[in-house]
């Protein structure tokens, strides 16, 4: 694996490329089409999709061709669900991913629940309409508070925590029939409503047929982390797609994990066994924590973003080596080593985030401040290189590691204090308590 090349364009592909880049086992990486961040790090060349008009293909693996690369990381969930990592197999590209079958688990929340169902995995009841009036007769048999969730990929805006009823209700409506999220709210899931905390546990996956019958089968999971998707501090206002992480959880004991894993992670290796998958990849375990044990609310079927810029600063182990392990089926034996240390990442977004925002904002950071507090910026929508210009809502996520969390919380902050641009808003409560929603 000397040069691979990671698909996206995100803070967690920049996270990615800028792992990578630290293993003597890699040369180089071609970011596609990778963002303002990635296209300054060391060992990265970005490279538009456009590239690839007039090469035969799918544009992706023929630019893999192209570069020479000899591996691949596939970062969002789209072109995983599109079947992107089926094509990088076919040319003979090992690739980090789940194949098409297996991506389903995120494209479709129907598909996940049965799955959970299925394995006995701990996780909220639900039931899924495809009618307006059902979902709605259904809601008012239940009462709330209720959770709502669009079946298809929605992009982070497909999920409603409805309060009352009469929130439900008008909450079915907007998602079947706003178009606000395109078709994949066609199928609506209604789920039961958990008090608790959420986390979020990422993990490696090397999961084959073949492999399965030789007991190589492998999930290993990472440090449980916390996503805070409010906008505002103290959980309020709307849900976006992340305003910032933490790594690792000092209200996550041992007993939480060990449920986690006996309830959630292993009945899900089963299920990827039994359902014949090809899953060599990561996966994302939205949890939440509940006075009866965790419960699984829903799989990504690729990293988190942005769990991503928090818990990859804290690894102690080559994250290249690992991703061989995972496509080359070798992950059983992989020995994951973490630092001793807390990362805190809050998130700078754009004003008018998660509504509509304004582009092309210059972007002002100060490395000297930066350097200081012993941090890391993470891009993820923003573009150039000698000078970047927002180009998304979330604009990129300053990450800091402490010997405590009160001390990574104070240097990521105050790293924040070197980053600047017109409109530019962030939570000042990342990882406090009372930070995430815990009602």
């Amino acid at each position: 694996m000397q040069k691979i090349i990671v698909v996206g364009s995100g803070g967690r592909e920049h996270a990615i490329a800028w792992r990578l880049a630290q293993s003597q086992l890699v040369k180089e990486i071609v970011c596609v089409p990778g963002n303002g961040g990635s296209a300054t790090e060391s060992k990265c060349v970005n490279v538009p999709l456009e590239e690839a008009k007039g090469l035969d293909g799918n544009p992706y693996v023929a630019l893999a061709k192209k570069h020479g690369c000899d591996f691949a990381v596939i970062g969002p969930e789209d072109p995983l669900a599109d079947g992107l990592a089926d094509e990088f197999w076919a040319a003979g590209i090992p690739c980090v991913g789940p194949k098409k079958a297996a991506a389903q688990l995120e494209a479709s929340k129907d598909l996940a629940k049965a799955f959970m169902k299925k394995y006995s995995v701990a996780a909220p009841s639900s039931e899924t309409f495809t009618e307006q009036a059902a979902a709605v007769d259904y809601i008012k048999s239940k009462g709330a508070p209720i959770v709502l969730k669009a079946d298809g990929l929605a992009a982070g805006k497909g999920v409603v925590v409805a309060k009352t009823v009469d929130e439900a209700v008008a909450a079915v409506d907007d998602l079947m029939n706003s178009g606000r999220v395109g078709d994949a709210a066609k199928k609506l899931l209604v789920e039961d409503y958990l008090a608790g905390i959420e986390m979020s546990v990422l993990a490696a996956v090397s999961v084959t047929p073949e492999g399965a019958k030789a007991d190589k089968a492998a999930i290993l999971p990472f440090l449980p982390a916390r996503d805070h998707k409010r906008l505002n501090d103290g959980a309020k206002g709307p849900n976006t797609g992340g305003m910032g992480a933490v790594c690792p959880l000092a209200d996550v004991t041992p007993d939480i994990m060990e449920a986690f894993d006996k309830t959630i992670l292993q009945p899900t290796l089963r299920g990827l066994v039994a359902e014949g998958f090809d899953y060599r990849g990561f996966i994302f375990f939205g949890v939440m924590i509940t006075k009866d044990g965790p419960k699984l609310l829903e799989y990504n079927v690729r990293l988190g973003d942005p769990e991503t810029q928090a818990v990859l600063p804290l690894m102690d182990f080559d994250f290249a080596a690992l991703c061989k392990a995972i496509s080359d089926e070798s992950l059983k034996g992989f020995e994951m080593k973490w630092k001793n240390e807390f990362a805190v990442a809050p998130v700078a977004v754009s004003g008018g985030y998660p509504g509509s925002y304004p582009k092309g904002k210059a972007i002002s950071i100060d490395q000297k401040v930066i350097d200081q507090n012993g941090a890391k910026v993470f891009v993820a929508g923003a573009v150039g290189k000698e000078s970047l210009q927002t180009s998304g809502g979330r604009v990129l996520a300053v990450c800091a590691k402490g010997q405590s969390f009160d001390e990574a919380w104070k240097k990521a902050y105050a790293a924040m204090q070197g980053v600047s641009f017109e409109g530019m808003f962030y939570r000042k409560d990342i990882g406090l308590p009372g930070a995430a929603v815990s009602d």
